[in-house]
């Protein structure tokens, strides 16, 4: 059975960065107590969840670079 969560005011926001055609990445949402993440191409998909704080953290890791790629 498939987990529907929708987002406040259905606003699923893209990256600047996701192209012309805006259907190449992925899109977040605010559930109230979760940020949702879906593939853009995809969104009849579940969205993987993930606490506030932990998208939060991600995504500052994102701005200021801090991911090291493993070899």
């Amino acid at each position: 059975m498939k987990r529907t969560f929708p987002a406040l005011n259905n606003t699923w926001r893209k990256s600047t960065y996701s192209g012309a055609e805006g259907n190449a990445c992925v899109e977040a949402a605010d559930f109230t107590t979760l940020v949702g993440v879906r593939d853009s191409k995809d969104t009849d998909l579940t969205p993987l969840t993930f606490a506030p704080s932990s998208w939060s953290a991600f995504v500052t890791g994102l701005r200021t670079d801090g991911f090291e790629a493993r070899s």
